[in-house]
């Protein structure tokens, strides 16, 4: 699979996230894929058992922005911003390819902060 293939479908898993297809958003991935979240240690083993695990979130999502996509040959990062009601949940998705496919994932998750008030004259706020 070329560049331009694995960025189609890394464009349309992330809008069929976006839409709730939870079909569609997991055809990118192998059926013995890992997916790990560094920040809980959890480690899902499957595409099937991924897909349950997002089906049974209990919060679904009301926003979600994909920021930047950057990668080549197997390995493609996302950055993207997932909101639940009020909060905002900054994300980093680390996707490493095999034959086409999602082989192994990592994803990051973090709140937004405030910033701290000392840096103010060395920074400019994102409205």
């Amino acid at each position: 699979m070329n560049v331009k293939d694995i960025r189609m479908a890394i464009d349309q898993h992330w809008a069929a996230s976006a839409a709730g297809d939870l079909v569609a958003e997991h055809d990118i991935y192998h059926d013995d894929a890992v997916c790990e979240y560094p920040q809980s240690g959890e480690i899902i083993r499957g595409r099937r058992n991924l897909q349950a695990l997002r089906s049974h979130h209990p919060g679904r999502p009301s926003g979600f922005v994909v920021r930047r996509i950057v990668g080549e040959t197997s390995l493609w990062i996302t950055e993207y911003v997932i909101s639940y009601e009020s909060k905002s949940m900054h994300t980093v998705s680390i996707m490493e390819f095999r034959d086409g496919k999602v082989s192994h994932e990592t994803q990051y998750f973090a709140d937004a902060f405030d910033a701290p008030a000392w840096r103010a004259q060395w920074v400019e706020q994102k409205v």
